[in-house]
């Protein structure tokens, strides 16, 4: 094994060791075994961590440009290779972590689609009958997806990795375990209450499993099946196959933020770490406020 190989292997243990998410450390192990991959041609042995110099990395952050990567695709893998040479120098294997001379590539500034609250509540509101319409197998489980992804904010990864125990239902809170292992409480309100009691009341699970969604084995929902389910959902119901979880954790931040929430309030729900992110909402918010603007006010348009 290289000496770049066997580094990698040592930084995925010291992440798993660190309780990183499953998410992060699956992603993470891609972009890194890409960046090993790039440095041992067929038939070579790739540099050690110490013989990886500016140029070199520069040369390796061009070929994601010329593989037409996306700029946000290319921040991750350069954050991930940030993170490698972090961990290797503070075990010493080199002297500076000279991947922080790369600089970060743009990523362009985007307004995310957000449905309205007339849209999102219309699939939401019809999932039910939806599923019995279809035969579908667990559509009380797939309302309640629905529900606390719009009545929550979750991420997919939080939905999905929610147990029974992380439920207060006498308080109409749930403990949320969001990026960085960092836990957050979230209040779920009567819709989403109903759904929860009508899908506990015919989840069938072993005793020993903890998960709340489950899949047709009776064990804990994928990320991906999750959104599968929105976008069944919301192609059957609506039409459109675009939608994925996060456009209702968008819809969620929105409609809040529409209806006079704080946006530091909201900041807190979503679990995110800075404003800055949060704030991203405030730009949908204004660019609908303009559209109303420019089609109903009499000053909008010169004559």
């Amino acid at each position: 094994m290289s000496e770049l190989k066997d580094a990698l292997d040592r930084y995925l243990g010291e992440l798993a060791r660190q309780n990183a998410s499953p998410h992060t450390i699956r992603n993470y192990a891609s972009d890194l075994h890409q960046f090993v991959d790039y440095f041992t041609p067929p038939g070579q042995t790739p540099p050690t961590p110490a013989e990886i110099n500016a140029p070199l990395l520069r040369e390796w952050l061009t070929s994601l440009y010329d593989r037409k990567l996306d700029p946000v695709s290319s921040r991750r893998k350069l954050a991930a290779v940030r993170s490698l040479f972090q961990f290797l120098l503070r075990e010493k294997t080199i002297p500076s972590n000279i991947a922080r001379q790369l600089r970060t590539p743009k990523a362009p500034q985007r307004v995310p689609h957000v449905p309205t609250a007339e849209q999102t509540n219309a699939i939401v509101d019809d999932i039910e009958n939806t599923g019995e319409r279809l035969n579908r197998p667990h559509a009380e489980r797939d309302l309640l997806i629905f529900e606390l992804l719009y009545g929550c904010g979750l991420r997919v990864s939080e939905l999905t990795g929610l147990n029974l125990d992380d439920f207060d239902f006498d308080g109409h809170w749930i403990r949320v375990r969001g990026k960085g292992r960092k836990e957050r409480q979230v209040p779920y309100a009567g819709k989403a209450e109903v759904a929860l009691h009508k899908y506990l009341a015919i989840r069938s699970a072993q005793r020993t499993e903890k998960a709340l969604f489950l899949n047709h084995h009776g064990s804990r929902l994928t990320d991906r099946s999750a959104r599968e389910i929105v976008k069944f959902y919301s192609r059957m119901i609506a039409g459109d196959s675009s939608m994925h979880p996060h456009s209702l954790r968008h819809a969620y931040a929105t409609h809040l933020l529409s209806d006079g929430a704080d946006l530091r309030a909201i900041q807190e729900l979503l679990g995110h770490a800075r404003l800055s992110t949060t704030q991203k909402y405030t730009q949908v918010s204004l660019t609908d406020l303009m559209a109303v603007y420019d089609k109903a006010h009499p000053k909008a348009h010169s004559k």
